[in-house]
């Protein structure tokens, strides 16, 4: 399968690399509006280089495409891609509201091609030691989900597109918090049906900076989520407790499970797990382009934007006092 990268921002490399580990995937093409950037990811690998994403769909000779561009373009290069006939793997969030979301899942469908979303926590070396333990039934039923993860949304601090709405489609929360919440989602084993939300716009910025959500799920698991930018130390961790314990996901340490007053250590993070689970995550769409199960459904991408969207209507409300129906056809996490 031929691949090419539309963007070349700071993931680029990564999914480089991923395909050059795999001996049916090559990457061969590489776009960027600069092409300095694109020269200094293809160049290395012989790939062809573009500053036009649509010339690459129609000469990059290429049977899918990355596309890893700011939030607000999702929508349009990938329904570009799949009207050429093309595979695609957006980076996350699949789009910015769940009718854009719908339209590239209908094309998807009338063009007979994949699509599917760079949701990258399912492949982290410390997230699946996490899932392990929870299948294994390590601690029992699970009953709450709580996710904490620093930021930093101070001018200057990141490209300026992410201070766009138009073109990030929100702040901290569309940026950070989709990986917030597919996990809650997703280790917690369900739907989300409610959601209350906070949402804090610090710094002078048109975006929020900050965000707490309280998301109770169809199982009643109940999901807690803090976004909190420009903290003394940064922070990845998310803790699922169940009835007979819990299990404690550090991306910066590792995954630790603890019950009966121990701790086991169940996995160490390194400096390789980053690159692994972007390996594991191509591996996963070029099985799907196969026709073989994929590890993250559309309607899942999907379900992450509604309840997203639900966090934002929330947070216009009374201050986040109120907690917000999500009403979803989606029936699995």
């Amino acid at each position: 399968m031929r691949i090419g990268l539309i963007g070349a921002g700071a993931v680029a490399p990564l999914h480089a690399r991923a395909a050059r580990l795999l001996p049916d995937v090559e990457l061969t093409a590489v776009c960027d509006l600069q092409r300095a950037v694109a020269a200094s990811v293809a160049d290395p690998i012989g790939a062809q280089v573009f500053t036009d994403y649509r010339r690459l769909i129609d000469q990059g000779g290429v049977d899918a495409v990355i596309v890893n561009t700011p939030h607000g373009l999702h929508r349009e290069m990938s329904i570009e891609a799949m009207d050429a006939g093309l595979h695609v793997l957006v980076e996350k969030p699949m789009a910015t509201t769940v009718e854009d979301c719908d339209t590239m899942m209908s094309v998807a469908e009338e063009r007979s091609v994949v699509l599917r979303v760079g949701h990258i926590q399912h492949f982290m070396p410390e997230k699946l030691a996490l899932v392990d333990a929870i299948r294994s039934g390590a601690i029992g039923t699970v009953r709450m989900v709580h996710d904490l993860r620093t930021t930093d949304y101070r001018p200057g601090t990141r490209s300026s597109w992410f201070f766009s709405r138009e073109l990030a489609g929100g702040g901290a929360m569309m940026n950070i918090g989709v990986h917030c919440v597919d996990r809650a989602l997703w280790l917690g084993g369900a739907v989300g049906t409610s959601v209350s939300a906070t949402m804090l716009h610090r710094f002078g910025v048109d975006v929020e900076t900050d965000a707490t959500l309280r998301i109770r799920l169809a199982n009643d698991v109940a999901a807690s989520i803090t976004i909190a930018s420009d903290l003394p130390r940064k922070i990845d961790e998310v803790t699922v407790v169940g009835d007979d314990g819990a299990v404690v996901a550090d991306a910066r340490r590792g995954t630790f499970l603890a019950g009966d007053g121990r701790t086991t250590v169940l996995h160490e993070s390194s400096d390789a797990d980053i690159p692994e689970a972007f390996r594991l995550q191509l591996a996963d769409f070029a099985a799907a382009v196969r026709g073989e199960p994929s590890a993250v459904s559309q309607a899942h991408s999907r379900h992450v934007i509604e309840v997203i969207m639900a966090a934002y209507r929330s947070a216009a409300n009374a201050g986040g006092a109120e907690s917000v129906q999500i009403a979803s056809t989606t029936t699995v996490p």
